[in-house]
């Protein structure tokens, strides 16, 4: 009986269209990632098979305390069970025990060519100008991310204006490596890009991204923050002197209160322009006023279901061991016809 629910298992998963998405365990969870991701995990879940992996092996490209990183693996799936999504439909897993990730890399880091990973932007930016110092890690990072969206023979891939390259190195190495063999092996990823999802930027900063690595804590806003927390950030969330602005086009061209407005947006569901127009030319401390309300009526409720799950560490531990075996169902066969195709080992 279990085998036959193992094979029904990789069947569901590998006929119909697949979401593979990850999260890193490097920090907090902030109102940026919410709005801009988990929230529409959340709605896929009911149109794909979803596959879910908080990737600590990506967090330790950059040295990670080992006090906090369990707590840390933690506190992302709480949030991910606190905003709505269904442990049962969907795989969650922490990438790390799921070996068949790393292995896959490797043989995707074989495929690969130096000049792709050199065209990467992000390792530049990452690693700034001290990129002799940055982790090789660092470096090979998009070929892990390539490991974890093929292994499960995604289809669609959730990604950001950031991640657009990275989702086209997973294909690149698909397409030679399918090549290279003559095999029609790994399906190539498309893109999922939700229009509607805002992109929400630093409360200090309206031109930079919501960032858990910024070093003002006053720039983004945590899943797990106070309600007196919110208030405060919001209070002190940069603005210009002037009202409130009178069009969409002004406030596009007052990058602070726009972004403002589009938090305001994204937590009501209210369209923009039925916001500007009711706070047109009033005082912008009204509006914080009425933001800090909505934002707390979004958070609350995800904080306090948090907060239950993360009081309950046996729980949350056997999510992730449930979820890793069933990732690990789809992920060996992958390996299996994968080293069959190389010539490691004769499937016949």
């Amino acid at each position: 009986m279990l085998r036959l629910n193992k094979v029904l298992h990789l069947r569901l998963y590998m006929a119909k269209n697949v979401i593979f998405s990850g999260v890193q365990p490097s920090g907090e969870i902030h109102l940026g990632n919410y709005l801009g991701a988990i929230t529409q995990f959340v709605n896929y879940q009911s149109d794909y098979k979803s596959i879910f992996s908080i990737v600590d092996l990506h967090a330790i490209t950059v040295w990670q305390n080992p006090k906090h990183l369990l707590g840390q693996i933690h506190e992302v799936l709480a949030i991910f069970l606190a905003s709505g999504l269904d442990c049962e439909k969907n795989i969650i897993f922490n990438q790390s025990q799921v070996p068949e990730h790393a292995q896959l890399s490797w043989v995707l880091g074989c495929t690969a060519k130096i000049g792709w990973l050199n065209r990467m932007t992000q390792f530049k930016d990452k690693a700034g100008k001290n990129r002799e110092n940055a982790s090789v890690g660092l470096y090979t990072y998009p070929i892990l991310m390539a490991a974890d969206i093929l292994l499960y023979g995604a289809t669609h891939v959730p990604v950001g204006d950031d991640q657009k390259q990275h989702l086209e190195l997973s294909r690149d190495i698909a397409h030679k490596f399918n090549s290279d063999y003559g095999v029609d092996f790994f399906k190539l990823p498309n893109p999922l890009i939700n229009k509607s999802s805002t992109r929400i930027m630093s409360l200090r900063d309206g031109a930079k991204k919501m960032s858990k690595s910024d070093p003002s804590e006053y720039s983004r806003i945590l899943m797990t923050d106070s309600n007196d927390q919110i208030k405060q950030k919001i209070k002190k969330a940069k603005t210009d002197s002037l009202k409130m602005p009178n069009s969409n086009k002004e406030a596009e061209s007052r990058l602070e209160i726009n972004n403002l407005i589009n938090i305001y947006c994204a937590c009501s569901l209210v369209d923009k322009e039925k916001v500007i127009e009711k706070y047109s030319a009033k005082e912008i401390s009204l509006f914080k006023n009425d933001l800090t309300d909505i934002i707390i009526s979004t958070i609350d409720p995800i904080s306090k279901k948090t907060k239950e799950f993360l009081s309950d560490k046996k729980y949350l531990n056997e999510v992730l061991t449930a979820g890793a075996i069933r990732a690990r169902q789809i992920a060996q066969k992958t390996i299996s016809d994968l080293y069959a195709i190389i010539g490691m080992i004769d499937k016949s």
